[in-house]
């Protein structure tokens, strides 16, 4: 007796295959080393991806701070508006690194209860500027030691975000940031 194969499975399969194959995103690339002694200070926002808990934000800090236990104390700051006068909103929280490299932090707020990841992507040899983001492509930051940074450098961190990264900048906003 003789075997047959229904085709009609072996279609569905390969269909399936394809379709897994197309949605699989390629792992999400970071800077092999980051000192977090180096890292630790003010960092402004130049510019990100929309995010829920940013609504109008402007004048975006964010602070990191070395903590006694080897934690990263995270002060993220905005203003709704306008950069000078508009109402300020803060959050604290705490970053602890995933690996070795510190090139991969797992960032939690509210006790707990909100939790994210920040992957450095490229980062300045200087610490000067940094591009942040996070394994599903939903986070995108452009973060600067200074409130303005070259558009050069703003350029080519985009490029490298969609060409190398795979993100989609489409609706990226750029931070009004106090002059």
């Amino acid at each position: 007796m003789k075997k047959t194969v229904n085709h009609s499975i072996i279609c569905g399969l390969a269909i399936v295959l394809a379709l897994f194959a197309i949605s699989a995103k390629a792992d999400l690339e970071t800077v092999d080393y980051v000192d977090v002694y180096e890292y630790q200070g003010r960092w402004y926002e130049i510019a990100r991806l929309p995010q829920i808990f940013q609504p109008a934000c402007t004048a975006v800090t964010a602070d990191y701070t070395l903590n006694d236990d080897g934690s990263i104390g995270v002060f993220n700051f905005c203003r709704i508006l306008h950069p000078k006068y508009g109402f300020p909103i803060s959050v604290q929280g705490t970053a602890t690194a995933v690996d070795a490299t510190n090139s991969k932090l797992k960032v939690s707020f509210f006790n707990g209860k909100t939790e994210g990841d920040y992957w450095v992507l490229e980062l300045d040899s200087q610490y000067q500027w940094s591009l942040v983001g996070d394994p599903d492509r939903k986070t995108l930051y452009i973060l600067s030691r200074t409130p303005q940074l070259s558009s050069d450098v703003v350029e080519e961190l985009l490029r490298l975000a969609v060409e190398k990264h795979g993100y989609n900048i489409d609706r990226l906003i750029y931070t009004k940031q106090p002059h």
